[in-house]
């Protein structure tokens, strides 16, 4: 079976741009524009509104896209499942990560699986943690090392890798606007403090339930994509920031902060491997969430 125009569409899709869509496809723009307008073809309906500077999926693209994963899902399933037990499993898993997590987990995480099967070529891909969850819910990654949400969704398995505290930094310079006894916190003390926080995700959610159990709305001063540059900016003397412990201590800057003895402590942070739990019907998937001890 040809499975290649499903390859090329849902590149295609994915990135609205066609050069692009067909340097990741390793085709010509010409054969990557013929094999969409030949889906187009078959299904009798427009996949993507297009003109000389805009793609967009129209919203039969849409539905078609969602038919496309699946598809590509199930044979690659059907394809592995049906080949020999002799037969070394390969094929390609992609993985979403932290930079953080990609020097704390990988190594340890990969080592022997890569050395047992040498034919699965693995993808990384870091950014924002706070995006990996729904990555993997989308059908972008296949599995992401992020943190467990306080409501994981049904659609998912975890496997715990690690936990980790999360805390409050500030600089190691003098500023007016440190807390003098964060042991004993009161709104006055934290009503003006420039804080540095994640955009988004489960360290946002943790840092705003504390404040609103305060009685204070905090002085936002940077929203951050990740927790890597909230380290950098606390020590450059911009404000107070809440990171995992485990950000701060894999940081190269770490001796640039101090951690603040906040109280109420913030809740621990559990670290860990997700997947769809239908993807775990693929025999490379099962193999590598096999791989990993659940801690």
């Amino acid at each position: 079976m040809d499975m290649r125009p499903l390859h090329h569409f849902l590149s295609l899709a994915d990135t609205l741009h066609f050069g692009r869509a067909s340097e990741a496809c390793h085709v010509s723009a010409s054969t990557l524009s013929r094999s969409i307008r030949q889906l187009e073809e078959q299904l009798g309906v427009a996949l993507f509104d297009r003109d000389n500077r805009h793609v967009a999926l129209t919203a039969q693209g849409k539905r078609f896209q969602n038919y496309a994963r699946e598809a590509l899902e199930q044979w690659e399933s059907i394809r592995l499942s049906m080949q020999s037990d002799a037969q070394r499993l390969s094929g390609e898993i992609s993985i979403y990560c932290s930079v953080t997590a990609s020097y704390s987990f990988l190594y340890s995480l990969l080592s022997d699986f890569r050395q047992r099967h040498s034919g699965i070529e693995l993808k990384l891909h870091t950014g924002d943690p706070a995006s990996a969850m729904q990555r993997v819910l989308s059908g972008d990654e296949d599995m992401a090392i992020t943190s467990r949400p306080r409501h994981l969704p049904d659609a998912l398995a975890f496997k715990s890798l690690t936990r980790s505290a999360l805390v409050f930094i500030a600089p190691h310079t003098s500023q007016t606007w440190v807390p003098a006894t964060p042991q004993t916190p009161v709104q006055e003390q934290w009503q003006d403090v420039p804080m540095i926080l994640s955009e988004s995700g489960l360290s946002r959610e943790l840092a705003n339930t504390w404040f609103k159990a305060l009685g204070v709305t905090p002085t936002i001063y940077a929203q951050v994509a990740g927790h890597e540059a909230i380290v950098s900016m606390v020590g450059l003397g911009f404000g107070i920031g809440v990171v995992p412990r485990i950000v701060l201590d894999a940081s190269p800057l770490r001796d640039s902060v101090r951690v603040l003895s906040v109280k109420p402590e913030l809740p621990y942070y559990d670290v860990g491997l997700c997947v769809l739990n239908r993807r775990l019907k693929s025999p490379l998937l099962d193999a590598l969430w096999q791989e990993v001890e659940e801690r």
